[in-house]
């Protein structure tokens, strides 16, 4: 499962998101967006876990402090298929 988390810190890096993840399950993935111009964290990121370590994670961190911020933690939504034109 993919997990939306948004409300980091710009200071928050990869790393961050995996030790906060990890005592729910093993993690698979993680990454922060990055705005392409000024090369900054937009404040969001996505982890990627066994549905059921995920369910776990979401139920614990949302709402939960992080790096001095209220982080928000949610199922991420499957992204649209491309539509041609």
């Amino acid at each position: 499962m993919t997990i939306f988390v948004y409300g980091l810190s710009f200071k928050a890096r990869r790393e961050n998101l995996i030790e906060l993840f990890s005592p729910f399950g093993t993690v698979t993935s993680a990454r922060i967006i990055i705005n392409k111009e000024t090369r900054r964290s937009r404040g969001y990121g996505f982890v990627e876990m066994d549905d059921a370590d995920a369910e776990k994670a979401i139920a614990a961190l949302d709402g939960s402090e992080h790096m001095g911020r209220t982080i928000n933690v949610t199922k991420a939504n499957d992204r649209p298929a491309a539509t041609e034109s």
